[in-house]
């Protein structure tokens, strides 16, 4: 007997969907029914807590064989069919695995997480940053396929459009973007053929069965390893960029990333503004006309590890 579609996914977890754009609220108002058609055609019997996240909602579930699952639903879109298709080249090394999915209907069947145990809750930074660098390499040892958008174009894209954005910034942080979109023309004629996850920070790393820890929601792009470093630079301290050691820890951590990597160091830190340069770009379309005091600590930081590799 087919569940109620209320009870698959409940309103309230929806809620915040529905104050989004159109594309969204439509994809909202249909959702559930779209649970119902693939927990029927994948033999799912959801269980346990739908939660929700910035990009769509996840559904616990059993398969037929008694296997636990999540059954993730979000927008069918570009950057959906980009996770499948990376998902899919990646087969479960250092990343969740993917069981099943319909890009046209936003659906993916994956591997069962601890989704209540990520990487952030990890004291030891050390022992943090090294399970990021280790799943990176991973990640990056795989060859890129085709359909993914590429860093050659997102590169381009930033440095076009960065004139016109720094229009709107004071002199200070129009100075320190003139100089971000410098460094990035400089290492532009090779953007790099890996395969990077895009967003791999400390919350998108979760305890599992089969490994202790995996990496989940990539946004694959194919491009150099030196642009996937700065999600793990930044997790934890963005929120407070006062923290007086959060300079401390944005250098320790692009030391041990860089050495795991091994990773040119100038061209890692050229790779790593060139996201902050896309984050203030998206800042400033956003209608914050400043560069972000984590964004300024970051770079600061890599200005200072600069120095220490001149001495």
């Amino acid at each position: 007997m087919r569940p109620e579609q209320s009870s698959v996914i409940p309103v309230e977890v929806l809620r915040g969907f529905r104050s989004r754009d159109d594309t969204t609220r439509e994809w909202a108002a249909q959702v559930s029914a779209v649970a119902l058609d693939l927990l029927q055609r994948w033999e799912l019997r959801p269980e346990g807590t739908v939660r929700s996240g910035e990009a769509g909602v996840l559904v616990p579930v059993r398969r037929a064989d008694g296997t636990p699952a999540a059954l993730k639903l979000q927008v069918p879109c570009a950057e959906t069919t980009a996770a499948i298709i990376g998902l899919t080249r990646w087969q479960g090394a250092g990343i969740v695995r993917l069981l099943d999915s319909d890009a046209d209907r936003g659906g993916m069947l994956l591997e069962r997480l601890q989704g209540d145990r990520a990487l952030e809750t990890v004291e030891d930074d050390d022992a943090a940053v090294r399970v990021v660098g280790g799943l990176l390499a991973r990640l990056h040892a795989v060859a890129a396929p085709d359909g993914l958008p590429r860093l050659a174009t997102v590169t381009a894209e930033m440095i076009d459009d960065a004139p016109a954005a720094a229009r709107v910034l004071d002199d200070d942080d129009r100075s320190r973007l003139d100089r971000w979109v410098d460094t990035v023309s400089a290492v532009a004629d090779d953007t790099g053929d890996r395969l990077l996850h895009w967003d791999l920070h400390y919350g998108n790393v979760l305890a599992a069965d089969r490994e202790p820890w995996l990496a989940i929601d990539p946004e694959p792009l194919v491009g150099d390893p030196g642009f996937d470093l700065w999600p793990a630079l930044d997790s934890g301290w963005s929120d407070d960029p006062a923290r007086t050691d959060a300079p401390r820890l944005v250098r320790r951590r692009f030391d041990i990333l860089t050495e795991m990597l091994d990773l040119d160091r100038q061209r890692a830190a050229a790779w790593t503004r060139a996201r902050l340069l896309q984050n203030t770009l998206w800042d400033i379309e956003d209608g914050q006309p400043a560069i972000s005091a984590a964004a300024k600590l970051v770079d600061d930081a890599l200005l200072a590890a600069h120095s220490s590799d001149m001495r």
